[in-house]
């Protein structure tokens, strides 16, 4: 098996945990080794970063220097060496998440962050994102039902039509690399389309 990096974007609620999951058993039972992983986390110092992210009350460019800070360290730690190795990495969320929620959400300036995105990444990015596209009053239900609220969750229904918006403008700036999936539908609905993204690129 040929090395992938695949992530998983979307805003809170879309339900990507499930299908990064059954992704991971379809890639693995093709021979591929699958490593999971996700942002803001992934390494010891990039978890401690995200609970100062998901619970300290903090400004959009604090925010997004925290976490290329622990992009950073995920990279040089964990998804470089496995793709080096020939692993597949799965990533729930990566720098798409940045622009859509530090830009998108926050209003931070498009711009700042395509230089840190430069800076940490040095041009590294996912062969796949697949972007779980889901109505922001659609999300909060489901997130209501699921668990109790971090910072970002806390956020009103405009904020998350903003996330939106942002993801809307990566994925127009990278066609080829994105994927829209309708995460309105059913778990089943959605796993289909994820197999036919699949199958459309020949994994």
């Amino acid at each position: 098996m040929v090395a992938r990096f695949i992530t998983f974007e979307g805003i809170d609620g879309a339900g990507k945990s499930t299908h990064i999951a059954a992704l991971t058993a379809y890639l693995s039972d093709k021979g591929a080794t699958v490593v999971g992983t996700r942002e803001p986390g992934g390494t010891e110092l990039a978890e401690a970063l995200r609970e100062l992210v998901l619970h300290r009350r903090m400004d959009g460019l604090t925010e997004a220097l925290l976490v290329f800070a622990g992009r950073r360290d995920h990279l040089q730690r964990v998804i470089e060496p496995a793709l080096a190795a020939g692993q597949t990495v799965l990533c729930d969320r990566f720098t798409d998440a940045t622009f859509a929620y530090q830009g998108g959400g926050r209003g931070m300036d498009a711009g700042v962050l395509a230089a840190l995105e430069q800076w940490v990444q040095q041009g590294r990015q996912p062969d796949l994102t697949l972007w779980f596209d889901l109505p922001p009053a659609q999300a909060a239900q489901r997130r209501a039902a699921a668990r109790e609220a971090d910072r970002f969750e806390q956020q009103d229904l405009a904020f998350f039509e903003r996330v939106r918006a942002g993801y809307a403008q990566r994925a127009a700036d990278a066609p080829a690399r994105f994927a829209r999936i309708d995460a309105s539908r059913s778990v089943a609905e959605v796993a289909a389309q994820i197999q036919a993204v699949m199958v459309a690129r020949q994994w």
